[in-house]
């Protein structure tokens, strides 16, 4: 055994990294779809620190649910991705993802999470499950603004993340049908994000590039991302954010 594969396998035994894994290669990664507005002021100034905090909210695609392991979810890889590109930055993603959550109950738990973990910015994935339980779209949008009042007196920054969108042909009676619901309630959240000056991504929309990733990015469930789609929605995130935040 020569000394680059001896120092491989001592490395392995003793459980280091794995190199950081990034989009696949069908995955057109670009910022255009993450809309800053001007409202990262106080994640530019982390930045400029040496030190970025975000809390990432919603329900089973912040979770990670669809992943094949923990760390090729949403928020691991956001964190790595932004670190690749704001080097010199400690950056700390931290999960509070739950499944099977509405804007309801995501803004129940909203200030205790803020206060809990004194981010620099929130990033709030929403809609997908309203709109899969048919809860009347004003319903919805009291509650994100039930939310944005607690984020306005937390003087946090907020990156809103729209709806999924679902596969066309899906055999599943309870999801067919549905992305014209969520291609409105994203439409919506962008109208609302420059409404209170917010940043937006617009994943609905980002979703429809994915033509060639595996299964457009969704996994066997036709719900719940699949590795590539993670991967994907990830970087261009960490792209539209380190983007806004240089």
């Amino acid at each position: 055994m020569n000394e680059t594969a001896l120092l491989a396998a001592v490395l392995l035994s003793v459980g280091a990294p794995a190199q950081t894994e990034t989009a696949p290669a069908a995955c057109p990664v670009t910022a255009d779809h993450l809309i800053a507005i001007d409202g990262l002021g106080n994640s530019r100034a982390a930045v400029a620190a040496g030190r970025l905090t975000i809390l990432a909210i919603g329900s089973s695609s912040i979770e990670g649910a669809g992943a094949s392991r923990p760390e090729r979810g949403f928020v691991p890889r956001l964190e790595a991705g932004l670190e690749r590109r704001l080097p010199g930055v400690e950056v700390a993603v931290v999960n509070r993802g739950i499944g099977g959550e509405t804007a309801r109950e995501t803004a129940d738990r909203l200030e205790h999470e803020i206060a809990a973990h004194e981010p620099d910015l929130v990033i709030w994935q929403v809609g997908t499950n309203d709109m899969l339980r048919d809860r009347p779209m004003d319903d919805v949008f009291a509650d994100l603004r039930r939310g944005e009042d607690m984020l306005h007196r937390a003087g946090v920054d907020v990156l809103l993340i729209d709806p999924q969108r679902l596969p066309e042909e899906t055999p599943n009676p309870a999801f067919r049908g549905r992305n014209p619901a969520l291609g409105e309630v994203a439409r919506l959240i962008g109208l609302e994000g420059g409404r209170v000056g917010y940043a937006v991504l617009s994943r609905f929309a980002a979703m429809s590039d994915w033509t060639g990733l595996e299964r457009g990015g969704v996994g066997p469930d036709d719900l719940h991302l699949n590795d590539e789609g993670y991967a994907c929605w990830a970087e261009i995130t960490a792209e539209g954010l380190a983007a806004a935040l240089r």
